[in-house]
């Protein structure tokens, strides 16, 4: 089986120049039924990344392959078979639940109404109501209820749990998994809570000043990078090329690897070293006093 047909997404050099920020070399590979979670502080360029995906941006250079298609190529096919979901869904206010339904959904060849009306009463939205009185939460569950309803094969989405109360994000994650146990569906999830992402994601690509710092799965991740705690001694030259980001404080010093077994080789069991969560590791490796 070929590469094109083992991805659902393949990101090749991509990149793009506003002048005063520049996406650079982005390259990553989603593969087919599987969760991969787009991490990084704000300004990274995850919005950018996947407006370009969504040929909602001019690309200066790169390629985009989205189910062994060419994005620009296959353009109305590509995006037939995409979900998406933003952080600030745009429907048209005045109109009712059921009214935006009716208006939308004939645009999709696959609409399942079957699907649409199961996940409205599992959401518990109002069909009658008009999208503008829907809170925040609501309108972003009336949102996913679209992008899961046309048997869309890869759902991307851009923060859809950013602000929005734990209950709602634990059903978000219990969509998202049960989405993906139909073989050959995908996930591409951007989000700055990385909790989230430990918990369902099977792959982590992270970005950090429009660049790619790494892209692999996520269990491998957990467990090889670590924290290592202890004093002075951990900023010896020696150690150096150890760490990937430090922080100093008065008496302790916290340092980011991205290999704990070395680390424990190196410094002896008496050091303190713990794994390192999403969160650890985006925290060091953009405030640190490190190196990406």
């Amino acid at each position: 089986m070929s590469e094109a047909v083992d991805n659902a997404l393949e990101v090749r050099g991509l990149a793009k120049d506003y002048g005063d920020f520049r996406l650079k070399d982005m390259t990553f590979a989603l593969p087919r039924g599987y969760i991969m979670g787009l991490i990084g502080p704000n300004g990274a360029g995850k919005t950018t990344v996947i407006k370009l995906l969504l040929n909602l941006l001019h690309r200066d250079e790169g390629n985009v392959r989205i189910f062994g298609l060419d994005n620009l190529a296959s353009e109305v096919e590509v995006k037939s078979r995409i979900g998406f979901v933003h952080d600030a869904p745009v429907f048209y206010e005045h109109l009712t639940l059921r009214k935006l339904k009716d208006t939308v959904a004939p645009f999709y060849r696959s609409w399942d109404e079957t699907a649409f009306h199961r996940l409205i009463r599992e959401f518990d939205l109002p069909l009658g109501k008009r999208f503008s009185r829907l809170s925040r939460g609501m309108k972003m569950k009336f949102a996913l209820a679209f992008a899961l309803s046309h048997r869309a094969d890869l759902l991307i989405l851009d923060e859809p749990t950013s602000g929005l109360d734990p209950v709602f994000r634990r059903e978000l994650l219990a969509n998202l998994s049960a989405f993906i146990q139909d073989e050959g569906k995908s996930v591409l999830f951007s989000t700055h809570i990385t909790s989230d992402l430990e918990r369902i994601a099977d792959f982590i690509t992270f970005i950090h000043n429009g660049e790619v710092v790494f892209s692999s799965p996520r269990d491998e991740i957990l467990e090889k990078w670590a924290v290592v705690k202890g004093g002075s001694e951990l900023l010896a030259e020696k150690y150096r090329s150890l760490f990937r980001g430090i922080r100093r404080r008065e008496f302790v010093v916290q340092a980011l690897t991205a290999d704990g077994a070395d680390a424990r080789r190196r410094l002896g069991k008496d050091t303190l070293i713990e794994k390192a969560s999403l969160e650890d590791i985006m925290f060091f490796l953009t405030r640190g006093n490190g190196h990406a």
